[in-house]
């Protein structure tokens, strides 16, 4: 599920917050594109499995969903996070677009943690380790 869910990505782009698409622009992008890889599939087992995971993953009303969903949401946060490191820019945008959404007590746990560490480096209180 985690592989399938970015497989759309491959042809639209890992469209983030901070490209300005609307929600539902983006889903309506990464469902053509999907529909796209699956049609070259053709009518096969491995096209249905495709769609499958892929509308578990867009529903996130399994659990697998839900941790795929935050790991997601997680790698995300902390890419941007080293590249406010590494660039010395505010990336506030990413942060905020995660803020509260995270379903499962473990990411929530690394969020709270990345959140913290992040605070207190933008507040001075500890060195830039990159």
């Amino acid at each position: 599920m985690a592989i399938v869910h970015d497989l759309a990505e491959s042809l639209v782009g890992d469209i983030t917050p901070h490209d300005g698409v609307a929600e539902e622009d983006k889903h309506r992008m990464e469902k053509e594109a999907l529909d796209e890889i699956c049609n070259t599939l053709g009518n096969t087992p491995s096209a249905a499995e495709i769609r499958e995971l892929w509308n578990e993953y867009e529903a996130g009303s399994t659990e697998e969903a839900k941790i795929v969903k935050d790991f997601d949401k997680f790698e995300m946060i902390l890419q941007a996070d080293d590249y406010e490191r590494a660039q010395n820019i505010p990336l506030d945008d990413f942060f905020q677009s995660t803020k509260g959404k995270f379903r499962t007590p473990l990411v929530q746990s690394w969020a709270a943690e990345l959140t913290d560490q992040r605070n207190a480096r933008l507040e001075g209180k500890t060195p830039d380790t990159k």
